[in-house]
């Protein structure tokens, strides 16, 4: 693990070894709310014999914390603001060409940043990503219970073992290995407070909701959405309708793609499946294709 200063922020990052003779792109994966960039490294062990992969920790969530940041500082926790880390992430990286892989939130920012670079990232690949519809009672009702987890996270809460087995349950179709229970509960205390509540509240208000159709739209690169078959957060139903506003939707619907007996986290519960729809897209649009 590096890392890397952006913003006054030292993210923690991860960038495996370049493909010797490889015309092939970088592959950047962008983690969810309150998660890491762990929960990736089941698929980055698939690929990184291919290709050559960047894994991070978005500001404020996993190592790349604000403990040394002045809290009276101002930081924006939008979309946009977030997909202006990445782009100076890929800046200082010196990576010119990718493709931007995110997780629920995480797949927001990869469109947000393929908007913002659309002669470097090549395309995008959400996961559990979404949206684009505003019902008001349903976000105000996920915004206030967003507000009362993060603000009663003690740290005591992590000796509890139990609580292991609870969060290798939560939001998934079968129950994860422990480990993933255990890595879920750190990310869940560790996160900062202004980053979870921020990314939380800023990313979620109508004008952002309604604008992430309108990105979608006007994207030229192929963008993909994979589905969690029996996910209850971010419901097929809502992946497919923001999946629809771009080209590669239309006649059939090819580019939104429902992955079996999945929930939310889909990276690690049906990790051979999510790989080989990735490898089927990658190699889809190997010669550069849009």
């Amino acid at each position: 693990m590096d890392k890397i200063d952006i913003l006054g922020v030292p993210h923690a990052y991860e960038l495996t070894p370049p493909i010797a003779n490889s015309q092939t792109p970088v592959l950047i994966f962008i983690h969810g709310w309150l998660l890491s960039r762990q929960y990736w490294q089941p698929l980055i062990a698939s690929f990184r014999d291919r290709y050559q992969c960047l894994l991070y920790d978005l500001r404020g969530f996993g190592e790349s914390q604000l403990a040394d940041i002045p809290r009276q500082k101002h930081l924006s926790y939008t979309l946009e603001a977030y997909a202006r880390d990445l782009e100076i992430l890929l800046e200082q990286l010196n990576i010119s060409r990718c493709w931007a892989i995110g997780h629920s939130l995480g797949g927001s920012i990869a469109l947000w940043g393929a908007d913002l670079l659309p002669e470097t990232i090549e395309g995008v690949i959400c996961l559990n990503a979404g949206g684009g519809i505003y019902l008001k009672e349903e976000f105000e009702r996920f915004r206030n219970i967003g507000q009362k987890i993060v603000k009663y996270r003690p740290r005591w809460l992590q000796r509890l073992s139990l609580l292991e087995l609870l969060f290798a349950r939560t939001m998934v179709v079968q129950p994860l290995a422990r480990h993933w229970g255990k890595q879920r509960l750190l990310d869940f205390i560790n996160a900062d407070a202004q980053a979870a509540l921020g990314s939380l509240l800023e990313t979620t208000t109508e004008s952002e909701v309604h604008h992430l159709p309108q990105i979608v739209a006007r994207l030229e690169q192929p963008v993909y959405f994979l589905a969690g078959a029996k996910d209850r957060i971010m419901e097929p139903k809502y992946v497919r309708h923001l999946a629809s506003f771009h080209s590669l939707f239309h006649p059939v619907g090819e580019n939104a793609i429902e992955i079996a007996n999945c929930g939310h986290l889909a990276m690690v519960e049906q990790t051979e499946g999510v790989r080989v729809q990735i490898t089927s897209i990658l190699e889809r649009h190997a010669c550069g294709d849009r």
